[in-house]
């Protein structure tokens, strides 16, 4: 019979008892993956700005710039794209003249600022089409091909820290024997499939560069040793997960760049969530308790939140 020692029943009753430790010790790579992931899923603000149509293409001189059809698409089709990846929260700015408006008619506050403005043109566009006819067939194909530049910009400072193309076409054949078969006269719905496709192109690429962007929020109030944060469930917060306060570090401007540069910030408490409150993705917040550090009662000037490492 095989001798079992002291240390190994120790250990054998530790990952009985310890799932979580029994997966961190068998798949350290996995666990530290899933921490990552856990981290990105805090939701950046992002807007969806000017997209610009810099072809030729639906221009004429009864339209301007804010009546170009092909650039409201592609904002559009963009947005959606965006919000389905379900990583960020999209606001929209093409229309913000509107939202303004509507603002001020029904008395609510202000417009909410962003971390990350999203703008692009599209630099390319045509359509062609291709016709073969025999002498008992025809055949008729459409294509329409697009290609677009996207630019992803600090709200902060103006600079664009990313830029990407992309480009898609979207085809149709009809055929007809003997006079039976299918006629397509000139199809629009390409324009949009080929926007789509030349969006698709770049969309994984920028959702990855987005999610890089560090996530903070700030400090609503401090009392009775409750931290209230701005941020819930809608930005993935949820009860149970901890983050950081830190103290932003003096802002330098650089003799050699010219950009203000700020120096790291320095850690000041480590609070975790208790209790999430708000009905909307801009009303929502969350209540932490403080694990570790302190913080003065009060709206302290200086502190914001980052995620946990």
């Amino acid at each position: 019979m095989m001798k079992v020692t002291g240390t190994a029943k120790l250990l054998a009753v530790a990952l009985a008892v310890s799932p979580l430790a029994l997966t961190a010790l068998s798949h350290p790579a996995q666990a530290t993956m899933q921490e990552a992931e856990a981290a990105k899923n805090l939701k950046l603000k992002i807007a969806v700005g000017r997209f610009s149509n810099e072809t030729q293409y639906g221009k004429s001189l009864l339209r301007d710039q804010d009546l170009d059809p092909l650039g409201k698409q592609a904002s559009d089709i963009l947005s959606t794209m965006l919000t389905e990846a379900d990583r960020f929260l999209v606001f929209e700015r093409p229309d913000i003249s509107r939202i303004e408006r509507e603002q001020r008619v029904s008395g609510d506050s202000g417009v909410i600022g962003v971390d990350t403005l999203v703008v692009g043109s599209v630099v390319e566009f045509g359509r062609a089409t291709d016709g073969k006819r025999g002498l008992f067939n025809r055949k008729k194909t459409q294509v329409a091909r697009a290609t677009v530049t996207i630019r992803l910009v600090d709200v902060k400072t103006g600079l664009v820290f990313h830029s990407a193309t992309g480009s898609g076409e979207s085809t149709t054949t009809t055929k007809t024997v003997l006079g039976v078969g299918s006629t397509a006269e000139y199809d629009t719905t390409l324009d949009d499939q080929a926007l789509s496709a030349a969006i698709s192109d770049v969309i994984n690429e920028l959702v990855g560069k987005l999610g890089d962007r560090p996530w903070r929020t700030d400090i609503l109030q401090v009392q009775g040793g409750n931290v209230y944060i701005s941020g819930g469930q809608h930005q993935g917060l949820k009860v149970g997960d901890r983050l950081k306060v830190v103290k932003a570090g003096e802002v330098i401007k650089s003799g050699q760049s010219g950009f203000d540069i700020p120096l790291p910030p320095t850690p000041v408490a480590e609070i975790q969530i208790t209790q999430l409150f708000g009905e909307t993705e801009v009303t929502e917040g969350s209540v932490a308790k403080i694990v570790s550090g302190s913080i003065e009662d009060g709206r302290p000037e200086g502190l914001y939140v980052v995620a946990g490492e």
